[in-house]
């Protein structure tokens, strides 16, 4: 929306512009505007949560710029809901102030991703709707391109600049919260061009998706605990206060693991989120979208526990970015999950996930303004930086359900070294064959990427060997002061770089 004030954009999307991890967000969007919150209180919560692996400068840049872009959201129309004239405030997990902003109850990211598409509709952006990203184009080492598939043909897009945010990679696992577009494509299109890959072992896994069979692993927000649901066991027993002092609003990889130790305690499949604690009329006014995806499904969470497990839900890793979105390939930027801009570190604070993605996207909106770009018109000279294929394409299917048991086995919330290590043999072999009758099907490119990716998540957790945030292993289960550091993905290179 921003450049195209001053130029022409393109926006390319795989699936419909409808469709993007942003619309899925419930909980809300955290911003110290409240009378009683600050930015220093919203810094130190961040830092708390990514468990010393945060790039201060980028916490300080969202928790004090993050005030004015919500307050620009609010201008373009997104319906933020209100209390007595004022915005109303929501608390969430290893927050210290009620701070988070929400939108029709639990709806809040649904809010803001049409809000801004009827705008986006409005302005001078060409939009192609269902068009799959299969390689960047460089120029003289600049990023100038993408080629996309659509309809079974090849498509050439070239541009000053290149702005990647395609979202994270949670269908790597087999349960997710993240929708089917989620497959790590974008870091993968980076990566390929050049781009180094950060902080790849840090998978957030929240706490409690729906695990009502068969229904999907359907978000229940953790702003439903800060209401003051509380966690059950098998049992029946209130359990997260013999893991935490902030019990059910400990952070997310503390109630993650909390519930996944009761599940294999009492050998069940779930636990139960219990909102008996809410007024029933609290709960469909502020959590509508919930209360209606749940009784969908038979179950009315006014009168009866919710059955929750964790599911792979955000990766606090990705491309790494500056703080003006750039990263190491010139001309190619990235926000939202897809980028590592140093905010999440080691494991996301509750709802800071729409905020980064809201000041950085300005940030690099902002700095592009400020340059001189100019394509230059010849088109001679391209490097075209297609995808390595590790797998036969008539096995693509097959090869997408065997990853997915390998992560969920393997790559999960608590990891070791033998699993590690039989993750990367089998993640690492695939083989290179593909059939004469290959075709441009984005489902076999979107497989290529989480085979891909999976990989080097494997090749990363192996590496740090202690636990730290999003990243647990049983054999080395406590943090050590020596791993205060990040792994870098880089031309087919690892490196281990000081924080």
């Amino acid at each position: 929306m921003e450049l195209s004030k001053i130029a022409r954009v393109i926006l390319i999307t795989k699936a419909s512009i409808a469709e993007s991890n942003t619309s899925y967000a419930q909980g809300g969007i955290a911003s110290a505007m409240g009378s009683n919150d600050s930015p220093e209180f919203h810094y130190q919560d961040t830092i708390m949560a990514g468990a010393g692996l945060c790039n201060s400068e980028a916490v300080i840049t969202i928790v004090h710029e993050g005030i004015d872009r919500v307050k620009h959201l609010i201008d373009l129309g997104v319906p933020f809901d209100q209390n007595q004239g004022g915005l109303s405030f929501t608390q969430e997990a290893a927050h210290s102030r009620r701070r988070i902003l929400h939108a029709e109850g639990d709806a809040t990211g649904r809010a803001i991703s049409q809000t801004l598409i009827r705008h986006v509709q409005q302005a001078n952006i060409v939009i192609y709707e269902q068009h799959f990203a299969l390689t960047l184009v460089t120029k003289n080492g600049q990023c100038c391109g993408v080629v996309t598939i659509h309809n079974q043909r090849l498509n050439l897009f070239l541009a000053s600049a290149v702005i990647l945010c395609s979202g994270g990679a949670g269908q790597i696992y087999d349960k997710t919260t993240n929708p089917q577009v989620a497959t790590g494509d974008g870091l993968i299109l980076a990566y390929q061009a050049g781009a180094v890959l950060k902080d790849l072992e840090f998978i957030q896994f929240h706490p409690t998706a729906l695990c009502l069979p068969p229904a999907p692993p359907f978000l229940i927000s953790e702003s439903v605990r800060g209401e003051g649901a509380i966690l059950l066991n098998g049992a029946g027993e209130r359990f997260m206060p013999r893991y935490h002092e902030l019990a059910e609003l400990a952070p997310r990889d503390v109630v993650a693991r909390a519930i996944f130790q009761e599940i294999h305690t009492h050998d069940n499949s779930n636990v139960f989120l219990d909102l008996s604690k809410i007024e029933p009329n609290s709960i469909q006014l502020h959590f509508p979208n919930i209360f209606s995806t749940c009784l969908k499904y038979g179950l009315d969470i006014r009168s009866q526990p919710i059955p929750v497990a964790p599911a792979a839900h955000y990766m606090m890793g990705g491309i790494m970015t500056d703080l003006y979105g750039r990263t190491s390939v010139p001309g190619l930027y990235a926000a939202g999950e897809a980028a590592s801009t140093g905010v999440h570190g080691a494991n996301r604070l509750a709802s800071n996930s729409l905020l980064e993605g809201l000041v950085f996207a300005g940030r690099i909106a902002d700095h592009l303004k400020a340059q001189s770009y100019c394509w230059p018109m010849e088109v001679n000279n391209l490097t075209f930086h297609y995808p390595i294929l590790l797998g036969a394409y008539e096995q693509w299917s097959d090869n997408l359900i065997a990853l997915q048991r390998v992560t969920s086995r393997y790559l999960g919330i608590i990891r070791d070294d033998s699993g590690l290590q039989a993750a990367e043999q089998l993640l690492l072999t695939s083989g290179h064959t593909v059939k004469s009758e290959f075709e441009l099907n984005p489902y076999y490119f979107e497989c290529q990427s989480m085979l891909r990716l999976a990989g080097m998540i494997a090749q990363a957790a192996r590496i740090r060997q202690e636990s730290r945030g999003g990243h647990y292993r049983s054999d080395f289960p406590d943090s050590d002061p020596n791993w205060r550091k990040h792994i870098h993905f880089h031309d087919n290179k690892i490196e281990v770089i000081g924080a």
